[in-house]
């Protein structure tokens, strides 16, 4: 070899030592399983960000933990349908269910639909399956056959593959239901032999429900029937094929046939199975790239990555591609120059989940608010939990108010903002839930109204935030008003046992009292007690301080929440009430900004310490990986929001309490092409306490950051150590 080789081979290798590593995937780094057993209630199908389709499999299983239609304890697959709830506490939706079956179907005269469902779904193991972003995949045991989904924004992709010798059947099953699911009407038509089309009408928790589809086969039908099974509503159809692998796409409207066609075909126009799965995947990366964390534990990336997956599967895109979508009366609406979300679970999400959107989706944020704002003109209301173009009513308070108002004043949005002030004083003076009895009483009579402790704290919040814009705005009497309001939580509060009660009408406390007592079947509480509902004044807790009596009584009295022996009793208490501390309840929603508390009352170390417990024991990599509901994000954005060190208590004011960052590090992606950053290089399980905190280099004296500081860019740098800093912040 010459010396002008051996150069130029050195050379070669210098230049492969020094390429840079391929970087790994953040898609990677998600496990969509997380939260399918126990309590999580997630689902472990396909889904695009935020897209209109969920496509997932379905165990055919009723029951409080199949709300997602599917449990990791369960081993059969009914079907795989295309919309799913993620989290919930309520069983809805599984619309348009396929289930590929190798053998010959038949029919039996009167059989209900679940029994027919029941003789030929599909038997699995979890080594079988596989869940990714946007994909997933499974092979049945009693007859081999693999299944595979992908999704775009608008459409669903099945892949089928038979095995050798089998009738290649694919049932579309239009009866099948789970939960308060009931359909009313369904229809199924052949258009040609490889294009079907058709609609699903019901009645559950969504009220009515109306569905429409469209399914293009990627070989001709060679043979077909369909009838009726378990009644004149449960429409099913049978399509045989003659290729053993069969692919199926499908489109949804909540308007027709035709708009779901249009979104089919618009949306996923070939038929490239891979190249759209790989499609969906980098969609999921682009979205997940806007948080980019350092962590030394794997673990940890899996936790934090299918965490922000989870904040981004609801809500879910509404409208069609051409704007139309149901209104909440029925007729078709239209939304020009804005997409229509749908699955807002505002009484979980207003806490956290809104407030991250605001950093990381706020041209959605935009959408959700001009969502919520079509919602008051066909009503008259903000939506309060609303589904598939429907009002459920579901849980208290009015939370569409505090993310319209996070909007304004964060000044996020094109919206109107005179007519989203409207809309929030309507809610606000609407009586609902008692409401009506704020300026007769002050108050809502526990003898009137059920839960009125908690319905009243959450509407106090609600009138703080009316109150800020009300003031942003100018109007000045309003503003007074509602913050008069917003102050009611103090007639709850009651002295003698330092607690929020139920008062009766004619001003006496409700009796016996016992502040861990619970019961869903009615209390002054939602899922929940006196120690739980005593925090939720996070619009005042100075207020809170002085009732309870300074901050040294105040800190006291909180750190003894977590220290209670017995934190729930009552036989019939809420199943919501989860994650135990004490009678500090993680895994439902009211309790969330609690930890927090303690850097109002000068222990900021106690923030860090138990922010620490909760992340380390309420989080994990494992399907059983969440202490209570995913309830459409908002469990899963606490995480995100405290393994970053900072926390939105009160999620309109503006400003973030700081807490105990457990990643070394998070960039997150703001709007123009700015970054913030959160270092905390000695962050650990251990190095759960904070030393000092750094603002782009100038020391932190106050225990919060504020909105304006965090977007427009810069650095917040965590000292952490294992021993507690107890004058930090005092």
């Amino acid at each position: 070899m010459n010396l002008n080789s051996l150069f130029l081979l050195l050379l070669a290798g210098l230049a492969f030592n020094c390429a840079p590593e391929k970087s790994i995937r953040l898609t990677n780094s998600v496990n969509p399983m997380i939260g399918t057993s126990d309590h999580g209630h997630t689902y472990p199908g396909a889904a695009f960000p935020f897209g209109q389709i969920q496509l997932s499999p379905d165990n055919g299983t009723n029951g409080w933990d199949w709300c997602s239609g599917y449990h990791y304890s369960d081993s059969v697959i009914a079907g795989f349908s295309h919309t799913h709830l993620s989290g919930t506490g309520i069983g809805d939706l599984a619309d348009v269910s396929f289930l590929p079956v190798a053998t010959e179907v038949t029919f039996t005269d009167g059989e209900k639909n679940a029994d027919f469902v029941s003789r030929y779904a599909g038997k699995f193991s979890h080594q079988q399956e596989i869940a990714l972003p946007g994909y997933y995949s499974v092979i049945f045991k009693n007859h081999p056959i693999k299944t595979e989904l992908t999704v775009t924004e608008r459409a669903g992709f099945h892949k089928y593959t038979f095995p050798k010798g089998a009738v290649n059947n694919l049932v579309v099953n239009l009866g099948f239901a789970i939960n308060w699911d009931k359909p009313y009407q369904t229809s199924l038509q052949i258009v040609d032999n490889m294009l079907i089309t058709g609609s699903r009408l019901s009645h559950g928790w969504a009220a009515d429900q109306q569905l429409y589809f469209a399914v293009r086969f990627s070989q001709p039908i060679a043979k077909s029937e369909i009838t009726k099974v378990g009644g004149e509503n449960c429409t099913v159809g049978v399509f045989q094929f003659s290729d053993a692998q069969v692919m199926a796409k499908v489109g949804i409207s909540s308007v027709s046939a035709k708009n779901a066609l249009e979104n089919l075909d618009h949306s996923l126009p070939d038929w490239d199975f891979e190249k759209t799965k790989e499609a969906a995947s980098d969609a999921w990366e682009k979205e997940l790239s806007k948080i980019v964390i350092q962590s030394n534990d794997p673990v940890q990336k899996t936790i934090f990555y299918t965490a922000l997956y989870h904040t981004m599967v609801a809500p879910a895109l509404f409208s069609d591609l051409n704007g139309e979508f149901k209104g909440v009366k029925g007729a078709v609406q239209k939304a020009d120059g804005y997409q229509r979300y749908t699955v807002f679970s505002l009484w979980d999400t207003y806490r956290a989940l809104h407030p991250l959107f605001t950093f990381i989706q706020p041209d959605r944020v935009n959408d959700m608010v001009k969502s919520m704002l079509d919602h008051y003109r066909q009503t008259g209301l903000l939506p309060v939990w609303e589904l598939e173009g429907n009002e459920t009513f579901c849980m208290v308070g009015n939370h569409a108010i505090p993310v319209i108002a996070e909007a304004i004043l964060k000044g996020i949005g094109d919206f109107d903002q005179e007519l989203a002030y409207e809309a929030m004083k309507a809610s606000s003076l609407f009586d609902r839930d008692g409401m009506g009895l704020y300026d007769s009483l002050g108050y809502m009579p526990a003898d009137k109204i059920s839960q009125s402790v908690a319905k009243s704290l959450e509407v106090a919040i609600d009138d703080w935030c009316v109150s800020a814009v009300a003031s942003k705005l100018g109007k000045t009497e309003d503003a007074d008003y509602f913050r008069k309001r917003a102050a009611s939580f103090k007639q709850y509060f009651d002295p003698e046992t330092r607690f929020m009660r139920g008062k009766l009408s004619n001003g006496q406390w409700t009796a016996p009292f016992d502040p861990a007592f619970s019961s869903h079947e009615g209390s002054d509480y939602t899922e929940g007690n006196g120690w739980q509902y005593l925090w939720l004044v996070p619009q005042d807790v100075e207020g809170l301080i002085g009732l309870l009596g300074g901050k040294e009584p105040f800190a006291d009295k909180l750190d003894s929440l977590f220290m209670v022996e017995q934190g729930v009793k009552g036989e019939k208490a809420s199943a919501d009430i989860s994650g135990l501390i004490g009678a500090y309840a993680h895994g439902n929603e009211p309790g969330h900004h609690t930890t927090y508390l303690f850097n109002s009352a000068g222990r900021a170390w106690r923030t860090q310490e138990l922010n620490r417990r909760i992340q380390t024991e309420m989080y994990t990599d494992k399907v059983n990986g969440l202490c209570g509901n995913e309830d459409c994000g908002q469990m899963s954005a606490w995480y995100l929001f405290s393994a970053m060190g900072f926390y939105p208590v009160n999620p309109a004011d503006l400003n973030y309490q700081l807490g105990s960052p457990l990643v070394q590090e998070a960039r997150i992606a703001l709007k123009q092409g700015k970054y913030f950053t959160m270092k905390a290089p000695l962050a650990s399980v251990v190095n759960k306490y904070v030393h000092e905190v750094k603002l782009n280099g100038k020391l932190l004296d106050r225990s919060w950051i504020t909105y304006q500081e965090i977007v427009e860019g810069g650095i917040l740098e965590f000292t952490m150590g294992s021993e507690p800093n107890k004058n930090l912040f005092k």
